[in-house]
């Protein structure tokens, strides 16, 4: 049987957590095809156990699944040297990074194939093909290159995540403990990282699954979701849940039967929603859901604006006003509230930019006075290439260009990009950048997170005490004594870091 070898590289966190894309495409494959994993967020160096495995001979195929930012520091320089070292192997990635940017990927000369979305019978079906010599051009969600041509096949629509296989819990097992996946977060010991859905039925401008899912949507049963969980609470203690779904929340029938099954089990759990969806929730059903373990929620708020909010095709009805009216709603139940924010969208003129970003700041100090306990995330705007999207051509306009060479992504400036810390965007200024991230660091300051388990109450009233007058008064300009504190005691970024 020929083998496949799978590589999850190691994440921003170092964090382990079950590699659900990875287990995905092993399920896809499974008595069909050997496989071997290697995951980079448990190996001191990921190249010596893949260098390791390839060199027995019997590889035919390399999988990798790739997001942008700290995942290309891996997938990039390893499949290089396959490339280099094994070149018979095909390699094969995964993941929105190369569906998003399929050129620079299959112009770098070791990347074969892109999955473009779910790979559940592309991936097999792709195999299959290159090991009979079949065409390959009919298989859906597919990206390659033929005659230094750009191929994109057709889309499938979302499959019924319930008639998917089983994802292989027990064969990951054989090369890494489950266990060790199950890291202690603010929400429990051992937390499960679980993705019940695929998609999202929104089509925000700067997201970046948009291009892959085209405001498409699918999701697990409650009864397939809650079984799964079940199974990994008592075969290898989970005790909490992360679901790591674009958006968990879209059907409240869903929602409210998950509740019900998952009461019982006493395990605290969190995911993303949206705003105005989960605003047209029943009271009933958020008392439900914060009884049954649900203690914290993420949102995209992106800004108090209304003007930019439908710029940012944002859809539903969310507002400004419904913003603030939510985050009252939720401290009714005791749900944390997890709003991001994107400042530094593009506009006419510097001074307009730096008005926006000022009136950002402003509106998240009413949020937090409104409800306090409301966790707030900043981002810098980053762009994502939304072909037709009003605010991607406003972009395009200032100058702005990707890289064109796939490794020119694991520089420093855009790695730093990809995590939305550097925008390296024409009309930001130094000079609002540093607004953003002096505000970023006397909010965190007077507000810490309560996801960082390190920051004991005493180091918490100390931090809070020094920033007070700051972000009293507005005076964030250079806060270095806030920023030493953080540094020292390794103050936690949940944008970054998760929980």
């Amino acid at each position: 049987m020929k083998k496949v070898l799978l590589f999850n590289p190691r994440s921003a966190n170092y964090k382990p957590r079950i590699p659900n894309s990875i287990l995905t495409i092993a399920a896809s494959i499974e008595g069909l095809y050997d496989y071997a994993i290697v995951d980079g967020n448990l190996e001191i160096d990921p190249w010596e156990k893949i260098h390791d495995y390839l060199s027995k001979g019997g590889f035919k195929f390399f999988g990798c699944t790739s997001m942008p930012g700290p995942q290309l520091q891996q997938a990039i320089p390893i499949s290089k040297k396959i490339r280099e070292l094994f070149p018979d192997i095909k390699i094969i990635w995964g993941g929105y990074f190369p569906s998003n940017q399929p050129k620079s990927v299959l112009d770098s000369g070791f990347v074969d194939f892109i999955i473009n979305g779910p790979g559940d019978k592309c991936f097999p079906a792709l195999l299959g093909a290159l090991e009979n010599g079949d065409p390959y051009n009919q298989i859906s969600n597919l990206i390659y290159k033929s005659n230094q041509q750009i191929i994109k096949t057709r889309k499938d629509e979302l499959y019924d995540q319930d008639v998917l296989p089983q994802l292989p819990y027990e064969k990951l097992n054989e090369f890494y403990p489950l266990r060790r996946y199950l890291g202690r977060t603010y929400l429990g010991t051992k937390t499960i990282a679980y993705h019940s859905s695929m998609g999202c039925p929104f089509k925000c401008s700067f997201c970046a699954v948009v291009p892959i899912y085209n405001a498409r949507w699918s999701g697990k049963s409650a009864d397939k979701i809650y079984s799964d969980i079940k199974h990994l609470k008592d075969h290898y203690g989970g005790n909490a849940i992360e679901f790591h779904d674009n958006n968990f929340f879209v059907s409240e029938k869903r929602t409210v039967a998950f509740s019900k099954l998952i009461q019982p089990e006493k395990m605290i759990w969190w995911g993303e929603g949206r705003i105005d969806t989960i605003d047209k929730y029943s009271d009933e059903s958020l008392e439900l859901m914060r009884a049954s373990g649900c203690r914290m929620i993420f949102f995209g708020a992106e800004t108090g604006n209304d003007d930019i909010l439908k710029k940012m095709d944002k859809g539903g009805t969310q507002s400004a006003a419904q913003i603030k009216s939510f985050a009252a709603r939720m401290a009714k139940f005791d749900i944390i509230p997890e709003y991001s924010f994107v400042l530094g969208t593009p506009a006419e003129t510097p001074e307009l930019v730096m008005k926006q970003i000022n009136n950002d700041i402003a509106f998240i100090k009413e949020i937090k006075s409104i409800n306090p306990k409301t966790e707030i995330i900043i981002y810098v705007y980053s762009p994502v290439p939304t072909e037709g999207s009003d605010m991607y051509n406003k972009v395009l306009a200032t100058g702005f260009r990707f890289p064109e060479k796939l490794e020119d992504w694991i520089s420093p400036q855009w790695q730093q990009f990809d995590l939305r810390k550097n925008p390296l965007t024409p009309w930001l200024t130094p000079e609002m950048i540093n607004k953003i991230k002096d505000f970023e660091t006397v909010l965190n300051g007077y507000y810490p997170t309560v996801s960082d388990l390190r920051l004991v109450k005493f180091k918490r009233k100390l931090i809070q005490s020094l920033a007070s007058v700051r972000y009293k008064t507005g005076i964030y300009y250079k806060p270095y004594e806030l920023k030493a504190l953080q540094i020292l005691w390794k103050y936690r970024q949940p944008e970054i870091e998760g929980f």
